[in-house]
């Protein structure tokens, strides 16, 4: 690709970050640019497994505990209706009519799947904050029984949110291969480990499957090599 083409669609400021990271030798940067897209890619299969992980787990722990298959759409006048929330502005609640509202526009019948399925990363995380845990007895850290005794809400918590930050950037096309200026995948790192230990947290029988479609350590090779 043309300098001029790259400057101009994916903006200099974006690009000079690359520059910065090579000694301003544009090729390298070239290349180093197009192995950040393909770890950002990478990332992709194992940060989707772990939300459907994550997510059908706390459904399965919240079926149970109101003892309702549609506890998503009949707790909206239970525990998220809660006068607590009015200062988080009744996130979940508030999700989910979206969600519904979005469907009743299409002319999709409303499902507790559909609801489910439609629902962000951040509003299963936020099951982990203060104000939902506490509502629903503590139930969402039962989804980690094989987790160290050293862990608890908040450690929970403070893992999930990184996981969600980190796949936004993902998303947004943002660099993880930079530390300071320096080319550097440490972060990168970092995060697969959490999400392993999650994972293994949850099922480590669920490992298997996470390594089968894993590919991120050889783009991270990739990247070093540069």
């Amino acid at each position: 690709m043309k300098k001029e083409l790259r400057y101009k669609y994916f903006s200099r400021p974006r690009y000079n970050r690359y520059l910065a990271a090579t000694a301003n030798n544009n090729d390298r940067a070239k290349r180093l640019y197009n192995a950040n897209i393909r770890l950002a890619q990478a990332f992709h299969p194992i940060l989707s497994q772990f939300e459907v992980i994550l997510r059908n787990s706390l459904c399965l722990k919240m079926a149970t505990h109101f003892a309702d298959p549609d506890w998503i759409i009949n707790q909206k006048s239970g525990f998220m209706s809660h006068h607590s929330l009015n200062s988080s502005y009744y996130y979940l609640k508030t999700s989910i009519r979206k969600t519904e509202n979005k469907l009743n526009r299409r002319a999709i019948p409303i499902t507790n799947g559909k609801i489910i399925s439609d629902q962000t990363f951040g509003f299963w995380i936020a099951f982990f904050l203060p104000h939902h845990y506490a509502l629903v007895s503590g139930q969402p850290i039962h989804i980690f029984p094989y987790k160290p005794a050293t862990e608890d809400r908040a450690s929970i918590y403070s893992k999930l949110d990184d996981l969600r930050s980190f796949r936004n950037r993902v998303n947004h096309c943002e660099p993880i291969c930079f530390q300071t200026h320096n080319i550097d995948c440490s972060e990168a790192i970092q995060i697969r480990t959490k999400l392993y230990n999650l994972v293994e947290w949850i099922n480590p029988d669920l490992i298997p499957f996470l390594k089968s479609i894993d590919n991120t350590q050889s783009k991270i090779d990739q990247i070093m090599n540069i």
